[in-house]
């Protein structure tokens, strides 16, 4: 280990200060230039002729004549007003910018300090030099620095969503839901639908831990406090939309009534995008049971490691496209659909295939009735996908998801009639297989009792269609008949004004409708503040699904964090950090200290 070498105080006459290092290692740097150099440089060989080589100076000088010299602060600032960065601010951006890029990517902390620098450090030497080695050496990329940028770059851009909150000219939507993470710590999600400027913005709002129950008082609680502490009234909530268990989320459960008691305005919604639930508690007796068998057959299969290797082996030695399963699952919706529709397409093959392993499910799974009813709910579950596929996307509201859904129990009638005449032409997995006179009276007969019973769930559930027709004018004002208008409603004038003008039309015809709305705030107030509050509140909780699967990336077993809301907003959120406000920031508190 090489000796260290001392400061001393006579070394200010070559214009050098001291630095130190955490380790106590004592470093020499140069107030005219700010470069710093090596501790085995601390002598006055090496300071005097980095003085005279690069500055052309006389030695001599003592302590008290630095004290003229300006700061380096005071010199950042002038090369600031000459709009060139400093050497401090640079190596400061580059920091915060990797550690940007490190959240959006969703990669640990570590990376920088183990891989990303190392391998920089090599390019940098052999491309460009010793010289810009040194250089991009100072860029400090530690594991703790990374996850202190994140922080403060998470508290940048909650507090420009916070800001925007304050300021919108309507009261905000919220989209709220809860998962259990890979440690079994209940995950709380929101995300905020507000008004800034010319458009509605959807942001990411918080993702908290619920550390003791996971009841609705306990959401509620988490709920009221985030805006309690950042001083924001509750009240600023016009909506909330969600999704999860019924005691946790529910219509009737403890948080939407402490929610209602607490903002008595409160509109409350439930997630339209899996109405998958609403169709599995309305099956028939035969259908739930086929249903069933399905998820007999997969955990037969997935749930016995040498099941699913054998499994994988057979299907590649018959050369089939489809060698692996999904699981079945209740939360993720779409999975149902999926498997529903593999298990049909590889029907004959998995029979073989239980066959060979003997399995006592045999009899079941081959039975003709089985493979009507699999068809049957293959297609149904396949009709439901492509209409939460249609839902899922940002900047769905209510009127359109209802709309959506107004669309797809429309078609019951049709299919019915169909079906009445043993036409299957709207299940055509049901349609491949040849079926007896007998067969189709009886399946005929099931799926017309069901589609009855689970068009009536449709509109007692989701209430479908509930805008009434003195309402419509939002959707479209200038096809509107404003006879459908009472005479005494006072912006009925508003409605005709605004149908008068070309230019206003043209913007219709061309902007999307919340965007419309929105651009009508100057010039028709109350239509835009009408028609916002009906278009503003979530209709689906999937930008909390999209949240979820990024916090499947966060926590992991080798990062189980409990707190992972500040990678998370700075991974998912739409606003980008303020990152020279931030440098100052942190310049300032350095020079402080």
């Amino acid at each position: 280990m090489s000796k260290k070498r001392k400061w001393d105080d006579d070394y200010v006459r070559y214009w050098f200060t001291c630095t130190t290092e955490v380790d106590g290692t004592q470093r020499p740097q140069c107030v005219l230039c700010n470069s710093v150099f090596s501790n085995a440089d601390l002598r006055p060989s090496k300071l005097s002729d980095h003085f005279n080589r690069q500055h052309g100076g006389i030695g001599g000088h003592d302590l008290n004549s630095l004290k003229h010299v300006p700061a380096p602060s005071d010199q950042s600032e002038t090369l600031k007003a000459f709009g060139v960065a400093s050497q401090e601010d640079t190596l400061l951006q580059a920091s915060y910018q990797f550690a940007y890029l490190c959240a959006k990517e969703k990669n640990p902390h570590t990376i920088a300090e183990k891989l990303v620098k190392p391998c920089a450090l090599e390019i940098a030497q052999i491309v460009l030099g010793p010289d810009a080695q040194k250089k991009l050496q100072q860029v400090s990329l530690s594991d703790d620095v990374i996850h202190s940028r994140i922080d403060e770059m998470s508290q940048d851009i909650l507090q420009q969503v916070l800001e925007d909150i304050k300021a919108s000219p309507l009261k905000v939507g919220i989209q709220l839901a809860e998962t259990t993470d890979m440690d079994d710590c209940s995950q709380l999600m929101a995300f905020v639908r507000y008004i800034k400027e010319r458009e509605i913005v959807e942001e990411f709002l918080f993702c908290e831990p619920l550390q003791l129950t996971v009841k609705g008082k306990a959401v509620f609680n988490l709920f009221r406090d985030f805006f309690l502490k950042h001083k924001i009234a509750l009240d600023v909530c016009g909506s909330v939309c969600t999704d999860g268990a019924s005691s946790i989320l529910g219509e009737n459960s403890e948080f939407v009534s402490c929610m209602k008691k607490e903002v008595p305005h409160i509109v409350i919604t439930h997630c339209l995008l899996n109405p998958h639930e609403l169709v599995t508690k309305t099956l028939p007796t035969k259908l739930r049971d086929a249903l069933f068998t399905v998820v007999r057959v997969i955990n037969f299969i997935k749930g016995r490691a040498p099941n699913h290797r054998l499994f994988q082996a057979f299907f590649e030695e018959i050369g089939i496209e489809y060698s692996v399963l999904l699981f079945h699952t209740e939360m993720r919706w779409l999975s149902r659909g999926q498997i529903l529709t593999h298990i049909f397409e590889m029907y004959e093959e998995i029979n073989q295939f239980l066959h060979h392993q003997s399995s006592n499910l045999v009899d079941r799974f081959e039975n003709k009735e089985f493979k009507i009813h699999l068809a049957y709910l293959a297609d149904l579950f396949k009709h439901l996908n492509e209409l939460s596929a249609s839902m899922q996307r940002t900047g769905m509201n209510t009127v359109s998801a209802r709309e959506k859904l107004s669309a797809f129990v429309r078609k019951f009638p049709f299919w019915l009639k169909r079906i009445e005449k043993r036409n299957f032409t709207n299940f055509p997995f049901l349609e491949e297989i040849a079926v007896s006179d007998n067969e189709a009276i009886c399946i005929a007969a099931e799926i017309t009792v069901h589609l009855q019973q689970l068009s009536n769930f449709f509109h007692g559930y989701f209430s479908v269609g509930d805008l009434d027709e003195a309402s419509k004018w939002i959707l479209d004002p200038f096809l509107f008949n404003l006879d459908f208008v009472d005479d005494g409603y006072l912006m009925k004038n508003d409605l005709a004004e605004l149908r008068a003008s070309g230019q206003i039309l043209m913007e219709f015809e061309t902007m999307k409708l919340e965007d419309f709305w929105c651009a009508q705030f100057t010039v028709f107030p109350s239509l835009a503040k009408t028609a916002l509050k009906i278009l503003t509140p979530f209709a689906t909780t999937y930008l909390c699904e999209l949240g979820f699967s990024s916090l499947l990336h966060f926590k992991t077993k080798s990062r189980s964090y409990l707190n992972m809301s500040d990678d998370i907003r700075v991974a998912i959120s739409k606003k980008v950090p303020r990152f020279s406000d931030i440098i100052e920031q942190k310049l300032k508190l350095q020079k402080s200290l």
